[in-house]
């Protein structure tokens, strides 16, 4: 398993959640990310998914 961070933002740049989470792939860290992205009601905020490379696994802006 993988170790993802996923970070929001307000408009201002305040960070509003930041958080780590295991997935086993990108597919499925996307997954749970957008998930808890809904579960919060962060999906029209600023956000990534980062995965343990560094790449952007899920980005919204």
């Amino acid at each position: 398993m993988k170790q993802y961070f996923l970070t929001v933002f307000e408009k201002d740049g305040t960070n509003v959640l930041d958080e780590t989470f295991e997935a086993e792939n990108d597919n499925q860290a996307k997954e749970i990310g957008t998930k808890r992205l809904a579960e919060q009601g962060f999906s029209s905020h600023t956000h990534r998914c980062v995965a343990p490379d560094g790449h952007l696994v899920l980005f919204h802006r």
